[in-house]
């Protein structure tokens, strides 16, 4: 009988009790993981193992580059020219170490470069030292991972498990690599939410990419749902990571599931794009949050200036301290262009991208670009203390270049911070997490599209974590595009009578005192001469608007800019308790203190 993947899971993960006390429990994975896809591997290539080393032996003498043939003779992205078998290792006991990593050698130069990420040779060396190789490859060899009795769909669940058991041990850093699952879930629900036709035609082909990959959390789940909607659907997979740990563990994901294993780039997204001028149905991302990107300053900046619009990061710059806009850009640029079917994307980013930067900064120009080209469909609010390594405030953007006609010329914010359960134990900073009942919720209300739809299920207040009283709330609110944006003008007043103002003025302009200037936030939606008439001239009647400062874009008045006040378009306001009340407390505190203090005099 077949086991469950938690099962499974367990299982191989039980390899622990070996290492316990030779290793950190945060280190187990890097011994596990590597150890799991080398017996997945070879139990893949079995039935094509004899086929490819007679091929292998016939050809190899001639010169000939020799990968497309022995992967043709594999049938699988990848193959092993070597003679051995785990179980062979283990026969020549006296030779363990150097057999294993000659074995490992002999892998074709995808699934070596994930070995040689995880410093798999220096593990080997690491384990003989301590004399656990025999035993842990002993171990390893007798799991039966044959494809006949373990399914890819369960093999890449059970390597999802043990990734996550992985991620749980390494507190210090799960945060960097690793995004908890029900927010992948509620990400990929909510692309697919809006692609639910296209993506459920018999044998519909999609990609999907994510260009801050980790451990290929995203893209697992992305796959999974996908297939869960349309079992006949290809879901092929792309992504980028940076970090060589995560990279491994991806790639090796990958090669578990028997996704192409070279679609997985190892760099620096924004400096070295893997996948330059490659458009996807899906792009989604949880980029670090708040780190600063000086180490490709003059990558980008020399983009930006030298491509403008024809490259990725057209519209404008961050502040240097925080490059999560860039990576909002990259994955803009990615998405499939509307005439070829339109791309989908959802990231995770903290709320500094919603309102910092003033009209004509970079970020204020990177959120103009993104709502008046119309792309962004919905953000949503998430409930603190959901990831590992941060308690701040989290929002899910969602855009599409091919809206639906109703959503078009609107932008739809989710408030679902109070949509969470609290976990048993911590997980680092991870206190809490959402449930499956509350992503259906969740997703429901972004697919409703409704203005004033609530949350049927329980609310919790994420000050006192109880059952707020006050549900159900008001949480899905639609705007018109124009409703975030704003015109900054300068309103400047004549020099007053008898002081002396030394200002270089131009031809024609009108004298100014520079000490009286001031500015006015203008909303788009409204005119601004009308607002000047009602809100400046009353209280100041010889100010004007300074016609001479105007957008560089649209050539009128002003300087426009747009940000998403989020909190304050969900605002409640919650009178004060009445004072009889607060009083009745206070007695009610001051009887058990007097009671208390009893106990102590006694």
């Amino acid at each position: 009988m077949s086991k469950s993947f938690t099962e499974l899971a367990n299982l191989i993960w039980a390899v622990a009790d070996l290492l316990r006390g030779d290793y950190k429990q945060s280190d187990y994975g890097k011994v596990i993981l590597p150890f799991t896809l080398l017996r997945r591997l070879e139990c893949v290539l079995e039935p094509t193992k004899q086929a490819v080393l007679a091929e292998y032996d016939k050809r190899k003498s001639t010169g000939q580059f020799l990968d497309p043939i022995l992967k043709r003779k594999s049938g699988l992205p990848f193959f092993n020219v070597s003679t051995f078998t785990l179980g062979q290792v283990l026969a020549d006991s006296k030779n363990v170490k150097a057999n294993l990593i000659a074995y490992i050698g002999d892998f074709s130069d995808d699934a070596r470069d994930v070995f040689e990420r995880f410093k798999f040779t220096e593990r080997i060396a690491e384990l003989d030292d301590k004399d656990l190789l025999f035993q842990v490859a002993q171990s390893f060899a007798n799991v039966d991972l044959h494809p006949d009795t373990v399914s890819n769909d369960v093999m890449g669940l059970a390597f999802e498990e043990l990734i996550r058991k992985f991620a749980e041990l390494s507190n210090e850093t799960a945060g960097e690599h690793f995004t908890p699952r029900e927010v992948v879930r509620l990400i990929v629900h909510c692309l697919f939410a809006g692609d639910d036709e296209a993506l459920s035609k018999p044998g519909v082909v999609r990609s999907m990419y994510d260009p801050t990959a980790g451990t290929g959390g995203i893209l697992s789940v992305g796959e999974a749902t996908a297939k869960g909607i349309n079992s006949s659907a290809i879901i092929r997979l792309f992504g980028q990571e940076l970090n060589d740990e995560s990279y491994a563990i991806c790639k090796a994901d990958m090669l578990i599931k028997g996704q192409d294993p070279a679609n997985i780039k190892r760099g620096n997204t924004l400096s070295a794009d893997g996948h330059a001028g490659t458009k996807f149905d899906y792009g989604a991302a949880n980029p670090p949050f708040g780190v600063d990107w000086k180490k490709v300053k003059d990558f980008v900046e020399d983009e930006h200036k030298r491509l403008g619009y024809a490259g990725r990061f057209g519209p404008g710059l961050p502040r240097v301290s925080d490059g999560s806009l860039l990576f909002l850009m990259h994955l803009v640029d990615k998405m499939r262009p509307p005439a070829e079917g339109g791309g989908r994307i959802g990231i995770v980013l903290n709320g500094s991208p919603l309102f910092t930067g003033d009209a004509g900064s970079g970020e204020s120009e990177i959120r103009r670009w993104v709502i008046e080209q119309d792309m962004l469909e919905a953000i949503i609010a998430l409930p603190n203390d959901l990831f590992f390594n941060t308690g701040i405030a989290t929002y899910i953007w969602v855009l599409s270049n091919h809206k639906a006609e109703d959503r078009k010329g609107k932008v739809q914010l989710i408030d679902a911070t109070r949509m969470y359960a609290k976990m048993k134990k911590s997980l680092g900073n991870k206190r809490v997490y959402i449930t499956d009942a509350q992503i259906d919720e969740i997703v429901g209300v972004y697919s409703s599209f409704e203005d004033g739809a609530t949350f049927k299920g329980e609310f919790k207040d994420p000050k006192t974590e109880d059952k707020d009283d006050e549900a159900p709330r008001v949480v899905s609110k639609v705007f018109d595009n124009k409703f975030f944006g704003y015109r900054k003008v300068t309103i400047d007043r004549p020099p007053q009578s008898g002081k002396e103002v030394k200002v270089k003025l131009k031809k024609g302009q009108k004298p100014y005192d520079p000490e009286l200037r001031d500015t006015e936030t203008i909303p788009l939606t409204e005119d601004v001469s009308e607002y000047v008439k009602r809100e400046v001239l009353p209280h100041v009647p010889d100010a004007y608007v300074n016609e001479d400062i105007v957008d560089e874009y649209d050539g009128q008045v002003g300087k426009v800019g747009y940000e998403i006040n989020f909190n304050r378009y969900f605002y409640v306001y919650k009178p004060p308790r009445p004072p009889h009340v607060i009083a009745e407390e206070i007695r009610e505190m001051e009887k058990r203190f007097v009671e208390l203090m009893k106990g102590v005099l006694v």
